[in-house]
């Protein structure tokens, strides 16, 4: 059942025809989501996944937009996130919750909710594009199509590796990339391992700075501003490779997130002349994660390394066969850090329509370039439509 509720999420910021609003028993979840173009159910719909740690509220700038070509569009808190309720923040709670087909079962439960049988596109960025690219994997008849803000790694073949071995790592490597980077020095960490630890939902959630001023260098750090932002491909995944990636990817072992992003912090001229996430729009999320913490997205990843996503290999092999587009940023390392998952989309992709890169756009690519990412993603529905 939908609500009309209008929550105090950003309302204030929140562009003129957008509303906040709850759906419920959405897989056991209250889910909260941003939504507009709902006045018309004859409209395709559109639905857009955020990432870590991110909320609903990253696609402020593509919602009006897609409803002013026609679409109806909904962004939803993930499990974890945000508004969205029904799930349990605990380290030590149940974890399969948060494995990714139980993830993909929210989103088609929410396309349910809406009263939908089917979507004219998922687009995921982050975390969002791993989940975009498993429901349409997994459900081609439901999403009918995909733009992915990231290269999407897929399943992995058969046999299982060991459980424990990061996602990103090739098939059938026999490195045990977290002992040897390690054992580099000085020694070094892998992010996702990291957000896998018990501490580091305190370190960011408890840190000296606050929660506000973490978010902020890290938003800086991962962006096309920051300068050390200037990736290229990974020769192969071996320890010293992935040390050339920045510290907010493979860190300082010993050194939590907040302390990694903090000498990175952005004065204050330049904090007030980013336009891309002003200090209200940084409020809307410091505000949220200063509330819940950062746990629920963390266990996320926690699922990497516990066997939770085993069960991803009965789709070994399968390749996504709906019509795709990449787009990502020209200073995003995320999309190098798994060396190859670039150049192997047209093997994963069949139906690959493009790829994009944004020119002088970080991981945050969105909301740093909003008009060239909403070009991409309205061409990308322009194609779908007439095919």
């Amino acid at each position: 059942m939908l609500s009309n509720e209008q929550v105090a999420y950003g309302s204030a910021t929140l562009p003129r025809g957008v509303r906040s609003r709850f759906l419920q028993d959405v897989n056991g979840l209250t889910m909260h989501a941003l939504e507009a173009g709902h006045a018309d159910p004859e409209r395709p719909c559109v639905v857009l996944l955020h990432g870590f740690p991110e909320l609903a509220y990253s696609w402020r700038r593509q919602l009006l937009p897609l409803v002013e070509a026609g679409y109806h569009v909904v962004a939803p808190d993930q499990r974890g996130y945000g508004r969205t309720t029904g799930w349990a923040p605990d380290y030590d709670g149940d974890l399969a919750p948060f494995r990714i087909l139980n993830l993909v079962t929210d989103i088609l439960a929410l396309i349910y909710a809406l009263g939908r049988t089917s979507v004219a596109a998922i687009v995921g960025h982050d975390w969002g594009s791993v989940i975009a690219g498993h429901c349409a994997l997994i459900r081609p008849d439901v999403f009918r199509s995909l733009v992915l803000l990231g290269p999407f790694v897929p399943p992995r073949p058969l046999p299982l590796r060991a459980i424990g071995d990061d996602e990103d790592e090739p098939a059938g490597s026999p490195v045990d990339i977290h002992g040897a980077l390690a054992a580099l020095s000085p020694p070094r960490q892998h992010y996702t391992a990291y957000y896998a630890t018990r501490e580091a939902n305190e370190n960011m959630w408890r840190c000296p700075q606050g929660v506000h001023a973490f978010m902020r260098a890290y938003a800086q750090m991962k962006s096309g501003d920051w300068p050390g932002n200037r990736p290229f491909p990974l020769a192969a995944w071996t320890a010293d490779e992935l040390a050339r990636l920045p510290r907010y990817y493979v860190m300082d072992r010993g050194k939590g997130m907040a302390e990694t992003v903090a000498p990175h912090m952005p004065t204050n001229g330049a904090v007030a002349a980013c336009e891309w996430l002003t200090e209200d729009d940084l409020r809307v999320y410091s505000t949220e994660y200063a509330r819940t913490g950062f746990q629920g997205g963390l266990n996320w990843y926690r699922c990497r390394y516990s066997g939770h996503n085993a069960d991803l290999r009965v789709f070994s092999r399968r390749t996504i066969d709906v019509p795709t587009t990449l787009v990502y940023g020209e200073r995003d390392w995320g999309a190098r850090q798994s060396p190859g998952a670039l150049e192997r989309m047209p093997e994963v992709c069949s139906r690959l329509l493009g790829i994009h890169q944004v020119e002088g756009a970080g991981h945050w690519v969105q909301q740093e370039r909003p008009e060239d990412v909403t070009s991409q993603l309205l061409g990308h529905l322009g194609k779908v439509a007439t095919e």
